[in-house]
Protein backbone atom coordinates (compact mmCIF):
# COMPACT_ATOMS: atom_id res chain seq x y z
CA UNK A 1 0.00 0.00 0.00
CA UNK A 2 1.30 3.45 -0.89
CA UNK A 3 2.15 5.78 1.97
CA UNK A 4 2.61 9.40 0.94
CA UNK A 5 5.05 10.69 3.53
CA UNK A 6 8.32 12.57 3.16
CA UNK A 7 11.12 10.81 5.02
CA UNK A 8 13.69 13.62 4.98
CA UNK A 9 14.25 17.20 3.89
CA UNK A 10 15.70 16.34 0.47
CA UNK A 11 13.95 17.90 -2.49
CA UNK A 12 13.00 16.22 -5.76
CA UNK A 13 15.99 16.51 -8.16
CA UNK A 14 14.95 19.37 -10.47
CA UNK A 15 17.48 18.64 -13.22
CA UNK A 16 16.07 15.13 -13.65
CA UNK A 17 12.50 16.43 -13.78
CA UNK A 18 13.22 18.81 -16.66
CA UNK A 19 13.66 16.10 -19.27
CA UNK A 20 10.39 14.48 -18.26
CA UNK A 21 8.60 17.83 -18.25
CA UNK A 22 9.65 18.36 -21.88
CA UNK A 23 8.59 14.83 -22.86
CA UNK A 24 5.21 15.25 -21.20
CA UNK A 25 4.46 18.49 -23.02
CA UNK A 26 5.56 17.06 -26.36
CA UNK A 27 3.52 13.88 -25.89
CA UNK A 28 0.35 15.90 -25.34
CA UNK A 29 1.09 18.09 -28.38
CA UNK A 30 1.34 14.92 -30.47
CA UNK A 31 -1.97 13.54 -29.10
CA UNK A 32 -0.23 10.60 -27.46
CA UNK A 33 -2.13 11.24 -24.23
CA UNK A 34 -4.99 13.43 -22.99
CA UNK A 35 -5.84 15.11 -19.71
CA UNK A 36 -4.34 13.45 -16.67
CA UNK A 37 -3.66 10.18 -18.49
CA UNK A 38 -0.16 8.76 -18.74
CA UNK A 39 2.76 8.88 -16.33
CA UNK A 40 6.54 9.10 -16.47
CA UNK A 41 9.44 7.86 -14.37
CA UNK A 42 13.21 7.65 -14.08
CA UNK A 43 15.36 5.31 -12.01
CA UNK A 44 17.55 7.44 -9.74
CA UNK A 45 19.45 4.75 -7.86
CA UNK A 46 18.85 1.36 -6.29
CA UNK A 47 15.21 1.25 -5.14
CA UNK A 48 14.62 4.97 -5.73
CA UNK A 49 12.43 6.14 -8.59
CA UNK A 50 11.27 9.58 -9.68
CA UNK A 51 7.61 9.38 -10.80
CA UNK A 52 4.90 11.81 -11.76
CA UNK A 53 2.34 12.44 -9.05
CA UNK A 54 -1.26 11.28 -9.06
CA UNK A 55 -3.65 13.28 -11.26
CA UNK A 56 -1.02 15.41 -12.99
CA UNK A 57 -1.47 16.59 -16.58
CA UNK A 58 1.61 15.84 -18.65
CA UNK A 59 1.52 19.20 -20.46
CA UNK A 60 1.34 21.14 -17.19
CA UNK A 61 4.13 19.47 -15.23
CA UNK A 62 6.32 21.38 -12.80
CA UNK A 63 8.94 20.11 -10.41
CA UNK A 64 6.24 19.97 -7.72
CA UNK A 65 4.41 17.31 -9.76
CA UNK A 66 7.07 14.66 -9.09
CA UNK A 67 7.98 12.55 -6.09
CA UNK A 68 10.63 9.97 -5.29
CA UNK A 69 9.41 6.54 -4.19
CA UNK A 70 10.84 3.13 -3.42
CA UNK A 71 9.66 -0.23 -4.72
CA UNK A 72 6.86 -0.33 -2.12
CA UNK A 73 5.44 3.02 -3.20
CA UNK A 74 6.63 4.87 -0.10
CA UNK A 75 7.36 8.53 -0.82
CA UNK A 76 10.86 9.65 0.19
CA UNK A 77 10.91 13.08 -1.42
CA UNK A 78 8.17 15.39 -2.63
CA UNK A 79 4.78 16.29 -1.23
CA UNK A 80 2.33 14.57 -3.58
CA UNK A 81 1.07 11.02 -3.93
CA UNK A 82 2.68 8.93 -6.66
CA UNK A 83 0.78 8.04 -9.80
CA UNK A 84 -1.70 5.20 -9.36
CA UNK A 85 0.48 3.29 -11.85
CA UNK A 86 3.58 3.33 -9.64
CA UNK A 87 3.63 -0.49 -9.55
CA UNK A 88 3.77 -0.59 -13.35
CA UNK A 89 6.93 1.51 -13.20
CA UNK A 90 8.73 -0.07 -10.26
CA UNK A 91 8.11 -3.65 -11.38
CA UNK A 92 9.34 -2.84 -14.87
CA UNK A 93 12.59 -1.58 -13.34
CA UNK A 94 12.84 -4.72 -11.23
CA UNK A 95 12.42 -6.85 -14.36
CA UNK A 96 15.02 -4.96 -16.43
CA UNK A 97 18.20 -3.75 -14.75
CA UNK A 98 19.24 -1.97 -17.97
CA UNK A 99 16.19 0.30 -17.97
CA UNK A 100 16.38 3.80 -16.47
CA UNK A 101 13.20 5.38 -17.88
CA UNK A 102 9.61 4.22 -18.30
CA UNK A 103 7.15 6.25 -20.39
CA UNK A 104 3.50 5.22 -20.09
CA UNK A 105 1.17 6.89 -22.62
CA UNK A 106 -2.26 6.28 -24.19
CA UNK A 107 -1.52 6.42 -27.94
CA UNK A 108 -4.72 6.20 -29.98
CA UNK A 109 -3.46 4.45 -33.10
CA UNK A 110 -1.47 1.80 -31.22
CA UNK A 111 -4.51 0.97 -29.11
CA UNK A 112 -6.86 0.94 -32.09
CA UNK A 113 -4.74 -1.45 -34.16
CA UNK A 114 -4.40 -3.74 -31.14
CA UNK A 115 -8.15 -3.59 -30.47
CA UNK A 116 -8.79 -4.65 -34.07
CA UNK A 117 -6.76 -7.77 -33.36
CA UNK A 118 -3.76 -6.96 -35.54
CA UNK A 119 -0.09 -6.79 -34.55
CA UNK A 120 1.69 -3.48 -34.95
CA UNK A 121 4.14 -3.96 -37.81
CA UNK A 122 7.57 -2.34 -37.97
CA UNK A 123 7.84 -0.85 -41.44
CA UNK A 124 10.75 1.59 -41.51
CA UNK A 125 14.39 1.34 -40.56
CA UNK A 126 13.73 3.59 -37.55
CA UNK A 127 10.83 1.44 -36.37
CA UNK A 128 13.01 -1.64 -36.58
CA UNK A 129 16.03 0.00 -34.99
CA UNK A 130 14.31 1.67 -32.04
CA UNK A 131 11.32 -0.57 -31.34
CA UNK A 132 12.65 -3.97 -32.52
CA UNK A 133 9.69 -5.86 -31.05
CA UNK A 134 6.24 -5.06 -29.67
CA UNK A 135 4.63 -7.24 -27.00
CA UNK A 136 1.12 -6.88 -25.64
CA UNK A 137 -0.95 -7.77 -22.60
CA UNK A 138 -4.66 -8.34 -22.15
CA UNK A 139 -6.74 -5.72 -20.37
CA UNK A 140 -6.21 -5.27 -16.65
CA UNK A 141 -7.46 -2.38 -14.55
CA UNK A 142 -5.07 0.49 -13.94
CA UNK A 143 -3.01 0.40 -10.79
CA UNK A 144 -3.46 -3.33 -10.25
CA UNK A 145 -0.89 -5.99 -9.55
CA UNK A 146 -2.11 -7.89 -12.61
CA UNK A 147 -1.36 -4.97 -14.90
CA UNK A 148 2.05 -4.29 -13.35
CA UNK A 149 3.11 -7.94 -13.32
CA UNK A 150 2.00 -8.80 -16.86
CA UNK A 151 3.62 -5.65 -18.26
CA UNK A 152 6.84 -6.44 -16.41
CA UNK A 153 6.86 -9.94 -17.89
CA UNK A 154 6.18 -8.52 -21.35
CA UNK A 155 9.31 -6.32 -21.30
CA UNK A 156 11.58 -9.30 -20.74
CA UNK A 157 12.28 -9.42 -24.48
CA UNK A 158 10.73 -6.17 -25.78
CA UNK A 159 11.11 -2.44 -25.22
CA UNK A 160 7.52 -1.52 -26.12
CA UNK A 161 4.40 -3.09 -24.61
CA UNK A 162 0.80 -2.37 -25.58
CA UNK A 163 -1.69 -2.92 -22.76
CA UNK A 164 -5.05 -3.66 -24.37
CA UNK A 165 -7.68 -0.90 -24.18
CA UNK A 166 -5.39 1.09 -21.92
CA UNK A 167 -2.01 2.33 -23.12
CA UNK A 168 1.60 1.47 -23.76
CA UNK A 169 4.86 1.39 -21.87
CA UNK A 170 8.08 2.24 -23.67
CA UNK A 171 11.36 1.80 -21.86
CA UNK A 172 15.00 2.69 -22.37
CA UNK A 173 18.38 3.36 -20.78
CA UNK A 174 17.67 7.10 -21.08
CA UNK A 175 14.63 9.37 -21.27
CA UNK A 176 15.53 10.20 -24.87
CA UNK A 177 15.63 6.57 -25.97
CA UNK A 178 12.41 5.62 -24.20
CA UNK A 179 10.60 8.52 -25.89
CA UNK A 180 12.09 7.74 -29.31
CA UNK A 181 10.61 4.28 -28.93
CA UNK A 182 7.21 5.68 -27.96
CA UNK A 183 7.17 7.94 -31.03
CA UNK A 184 8.24 5.17 -33.38
CA UNK A 185 5.69 2.75 -31.90
CA UNK A 186 2.83 5.12 -32.66
CA UNK A 187 4.11 5.87 -36.17
CA UNK A 188 4.42 2.14 -36.83
CA UNK A 189 0.81 1.70 -35.69
CA UNK A 190 -0.29 4.52 -38.00
CA UNK A 191 1.44 2.92 -40.99
CA UNK A 192 0.05 -0.50 -40.04
CA UNK A 193 -3.47 0.90 -40.02
CA UNK A 194 -3.01 2.55 -43.41
CA UNK A 195 -1.80 -0.74 -44.87
CA UNK A 196 -4.81 -2.52 -43.39
CA UNK A 197 -7.13 -0.07 -45.16
CA UNK A 198 -5.43 -1.23 -48.38
CA UNK A 199 -6.10 -4.85 -47.40
CA UNK A 200 -2.41 -5.51 -46.79
CA UNK A 201 -1.60 -7.78 -43.88
CA UNK A 202 1.91 -8.85 -44.87
CA UNK A 203 4.20 -5.86 -45.51
CA UNK A 204 6.88 -5.47 -42.85
CA UNK A 205 10.51 -4.50 -42.44
CA UNK A 206 12.65 -7.37 -43.82
CA UNK A 207 13.52 -9.61 -40.84
CA UNK A 208 16.83 -10.64 -42.41
CA UNK A 209 18.02 -7.02 -42.21
CA UNK A 210 17.45 -6.63 -38.47
CA UNK A 211 20.85 -7.94 -37.40
CA UNK A 212 22.65 -5.45 -39.66
CA UNK A 213 20.84 -2.38 -38.38
CA UNK A 214 22.70 0.39 -36.64
CA UNK A 215 22.07 4.07 -36.09
CA UNK A 216 24.62 6.88 -36.07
Amino acid sequence: MTTATTSDNDVVPEHVCRELIDVGADAVRRDLVLGSGGNLSVRLEADRYLVTCKGTWLDRLTVDDFCVIDGHGTVHRGNGEPTSEWKLHTRTYEARSDVNCVIHLHPQMSLMVDALGYPIRLLTMDHANYVRKVNRTDFYHNGTDELADTAAMAVADANCVVMAYHGCSCIGPTVDMAYRRALNLEQAAMMTYRLLTLNDTAATFPPEALDRLYHK
